[in-house]
């Protein structure tokens, strides 16, 4: 666990600092700054998506490497949408909105994302009712998403190594800092499902050992990629990708390569 918790920090450290400077830094900045993490979110997730075609997926799957990771994006994408992540992760963003921010009116179904309108609209910037529910999710999204998340957390529970979580904790940090001067104390609150989802792969590693293939991480680093890349359309306005409710395929895709004939 001691990789999660360095991440954890990391986060917590980042998103205090942003808060504090949020008010100081200009609106042009910030939206700027929202740019850039969205160009870099789409660029880093391209590259790990090009694993689909690597060489330890045709090895295994051959020519089909591309539809199985396709298929798994698929049917994650139906299973997500029967059981709405998205919205679950929204209800649970506007819950703790509710108990740090106050108040209780009604938040809309789908949240869009840190968009240039939210960035440009000063009413939906000091809305720190809009803004909790909006970095908790965006943040949660960008730092339980990346494959980086599974495989760190996986060589922290398997091999008392914690080498590629702090890396990860130093990219998390600067995203919390920028995402929290834009959407304020909500990007602190990532933390919870970055614990629960790093924590419980640290905790269950163990029992996986020598269950998990090359191949089978590789497939779900190509799959992930595609999911960060969501991330980076949704920062970028360009589509409000509902990336929560891809996350079922970071199951599949892995289960795919094991059980292929």
């Amino acid at each position: 666990m001691t990789g999660t918790l360095i991440n954890a920090g990391a986060i917590l450290a980042g998103a205090g600092a942003g808060t504090l400077l949020g008010g100081r830094v200009p609106q042009r900045v910030r939206t700027t700054v929202t740019d850039a993490l969205g160009i870099f979110v789409l660029v880093l997730g391209a590259g790990d998506a090009m694993g689909t075609f690597g060489d330890e997926l045709a090895a295994v799957l051959g020519s089909a490497a591309v539809l199985v990771i396709l298929g798994a994006l698929l049917l994650g994408g139906v299973i997500g949408e029967a059981v709405d992540l998205e919205q679950r992760l929204t209800t649970l963003g506007a819950w703790l909105r509710d108990r740090v921010a106050g108040g209780s009116e009604p938040m809309a179904a789908e949240p869009s994302g840190p968009d240039r309108d939210v960035l440009e609209d000063e009413h939906a910037v000091h809305d720190p009712r809009h803004r909790f529910v909006e970095g908790f999710v965006v943040t949660s999204l960008v730092v339980c998403v990346g494959p980086l998340a599974i495989l760190g957390a996986l060589q922290d529970g398997l091999t008392d190594g914690f080498q590629l979580l702090a890396v990860k904790a130093m990219l998390d940090g600067f995203v919390a800092l920028a995402f929290a001067s834009v959407l304020g104390v909500g990007v602190a609150f990532a933390v919870l499902p970055l614990l629960a989802l790093q924590g419980s792969i640290t905790l269950a590693a163990g029992a996986i050992q020598g269950l998990v293939t090359p191949p089978m991480l590789e497939a779900l680093g190509a799959t992930g990629g595609f999911l960060v890349m969501g991330i980076g359309l949704r920062l970028l306005e360009i589509r409000p990708v509902r990336v929560a409710n891809l996350l079922p395929s970071l199951v599949l895709a892995p289960l795919a390569v094991a059980l292929w004939p």
